[in-house]
């Protein structure tokens, strides 16, 4: 039997579907400007600071490693400062939703240390103000 015949496709009217692309993009971010291109930045911000502000010790690293820190640093700010959801990050990414949720996790854990946590607050801080998001909580 064709599988058409069980499920039927959905394709909601076209101004639907533009209203919600429009309800899932975060407040505050320029709509000219596609998420993927919100991740892409961030990322690249994220890799111009770690050589700058970044502690000595993940720069010692090989690079793959430190391509891995600086993605999920780039991840968790996109997550918490930009308010974007885990599932667009993943995609920008290139990962999945869950990847997310672990690199999320791995940041958070390392805030406990304080130099990392005063790089991350301060990359936060650099991607609202170039976003043009004020309302961003404080880390607590």
């Amino acid at each position: 039997m064709p599988l058409e015949k069980h499920f039927e496709l959905f394709v909601p009217p076209p101004g639907r579907l533009i209203a919600a692309c429009a309800a899932s993009r975060p407040p505050g971010l320029p709509a000219s400007l596609p998420l993927r291109n919100v991740c892409r930045i961030v990322r690249q911000m994220v890799g111009e600071l770690v050589p700058l502000f970044g502690d000595r010790v993940m720069l010692r690293r090989d690079r793959r490693r430190l391509s891995c820190h600086v993605r999920q640093i780039a991840m968790y700010v996109c997550h918490v400062a930009l308010r974007i959801s885990m599932s667009d990050i993943g995609e920008a990414f290139g990962r999945d939703r869950t990847t997310v949720g672990h690199a999320c996790h791995v940041v958070e854990d390392r805030r406990d240390d304080p130099a990392f946590d005063d790089f991350v607050s301060a990359v936060e801080r650099i991607v609202t103000v170039v976003f043009g998001m004020s309302e961003v909580p404080a880390h607590e």
